[in-house]
């Protein structure tokens, strides 16, 4: 298991320590979506993870979520689809069934940007489940200095290759998005990138993990506001943190996300898997804005994703 996918544990599992939660947190107001959620079988025979699975995380079906996104009242979820099962999304498709309400669920896709037979892939993907494919994943988590990948895991591709720039092209056909995840060292290569391609909706995943990098580099996130069609996605917020709940270090960086990609392109993701992390989810969301108007907050909530995924016009 990489570096990275450590953290993400360690912190994770921090997250979820009953850390001074109120005795109740209230339902907040409007539609609530989650756009970031990762669900893994519990049937390993049916849908294994695959050989090049960067790390094997316990099982969170399908079917226990549903029953906690009930629970919850979120209304719609983006199911991002995780890295140990690479390109094969039989597991994906298979939420798609087993979703409470007509079109509850939607998904991100990974193919290798850099593969040449990708485009036609993410075609195939897209005609197989009308509606359903919101965007491509695209993992750039390499330390500054080393060399894109050409093959194995599907991560930290050459973003100035020509077969990247033929992904994008496709993307941009299928009308769907960029969804990147990413160290804030990227943050200049994705902007020139994602500039040659404006009508691309482009999501930053994590906060752009703006904590695990410069302070120069976290001010390069932030320029990616420049581009019309990026968004800002709010979560993860113990990867960007040095403390523990509530992580008062973020904050001012998500203050400064607001001024600058503004109110209607923020989503929120990561709201957990159960009521009590979807409850300290909640009064982290309180916390971080809370210097926001209740109708800004509203959209940030759900409203902003509704639109960006096409729930709503």
């Amino acid at each position: 298991m990489s570096l990275l996918h450590s953290r993400r544990r360690f912190l994770g599992a921090a997250a979820l320590a009953p850390l001074a939660l109120k005795a109740q947190v209230k339902r907040p107001a409007g539609p609530i979506v989650e756009s970031h959620i990762h669900l893994f079988a519990s049937d390993q025979r049916k849908f294994p993870y695959h050989p090049n699975a960067p790390y094997k995380p316990a099982p969170i079906p399908v079917e226990e979520y549903v029953r906690f996104a009930q629970a919850a009242g979120i209304e719609h979820a983006v199911i991002v689809h995780p890295e140990p099962y690479q390109d094969d999304h039989r597991y994906l498709e298979y939420c798609f069934k087993q979703e409470p309400s007509p079109m509850f669920f939607k998904g991100t896709c990974l193919y290798d940007p850099v593969a040449h037979d990708t485009p036609d892939k993410i075609t195939t993907l897209v005609g197989w489940n009308p509606g359903r494919i919101v965007a491509l994943r695209i993992h750039e988590t390499r330390k500054p200095g080393m060399p894109p990948l050409e093959s194995g895991p599907i991560h930290d591709r050459d973003l100035k290759s020509p077969a990247m720039k033929a992904t994008w092209k496709r993307v941009g056909e299928l009308k769907l998005a960029i969804q990147m995840h990413f160290l804030p060292y990227f943050a200049p290569a994705i902007g020139e990138l994602a500039g040659q391609f404006p009508d691309i909706p482009v999501i930053l995943d994590h906060l752009g993990r703006e904590g695990m990098g410069t302070r120069e580099d976290a001010a390069n996130v932030l320029k990616l506001s420049k581009l019309p069609r990026c968004y800002m996605k709010y979560s993860g917020v113990e990867y960007s943190s040095k403390q523990k709940f509530p992580y008062k270090d973020v904050k001012p960086f998500v203050r400064r996300a607001y001024d600058t990609f503004g109110p209607d392109r923020i989503i929120w993701g990561t709201l957990g898997h159960d009521m009590k992390g979807f409850d300290q989810q909640v009064e982290l969301f309180d916390f971080m804005f809370d210097f926001a108007p209740e109708a800004d907050r509203e959209k940030i909530r759900g409203r902003n994703a509704l639109k960006l995924f096409h729930w709503s016009s």
